[in-house]
């Protein structure tokens, strides 16, 4: 975990949201690198919330759809085969899901090894030791997500767009 005295803990952070502001969810209780993945994220325009506790972030994750995820590998003690974090983004449907950046965070990390974060389900990995570069990664990994979903996300929205017109002009209101 941490060489911090005992009496240091990670603080809780829970910004209100507006409509259209950046969100971002960050569960990782290391108190240093959570300092420095929250400032990293005011600086890139994120309104933030943490998750101290994993029941706490399990229901603030089924209760928002954050923009970006941030989680450590052992957030609460959890093992990577058994992440609750990784099984909540699982759980999401793949609409909001395409629309969200889930970052892993830990010491057996490679940053930006693209089969590690398809291996464990998220968008980008970082190694701890990489931590004072976050901004950077997780900015390349938030556009590179806008690129590859965009062309999919302007289809889905045509083909709802031509269903709703033929619904609307069938003589029975699409019933």
């Amino acid at each position: 975990m941490s060489n911090l005295p005992p009496d240091i803990e990670p603080h809780a952070r829970f910004d209100f949201f507006e409509p259209g502001d950046k969100t971002a969810m960050v569960c990782v209780d290391e108190p240093e690198m959570q300092r420095i993945v929250v400032q990293q994220l005011d600086e890139l325009g994120y309104k933030v919330h943490t998750g101290l506790f994993l029941d706490d972030s399990e229901l603030k994750l089924r209760t928002h759809a954050y923009d970006v995820v941030v989680m450590s590998e052992y957030f609460q003690g959890a093992t990577l085969e058994s992440h609750p974090i990784i099984a909540e983004a699982n759980s999401v449907p793949a609409t909001q899901r395409r629309r969200q950046v889930y970052a892993l965070i830990g010491a057996t990390m490679v940053t930006n090894d693209d089969l590690l974060a398809f291996y464990y389900n998220v968008d980008v990995v970082i190694a701890s030791a990489d931590i004072m570069n976050f901004k950077p990664v997780l900015k390349r990994a938030v556009n590179g997500n806008v690129e590859f979903y965009t062309p999919l996300q302007e289809v889905l929205a045509a083909i709802n767009a031509d269903e709703l017109g033929i619904r609307r002009s069938s003589p029975a209101g699409g019933r």
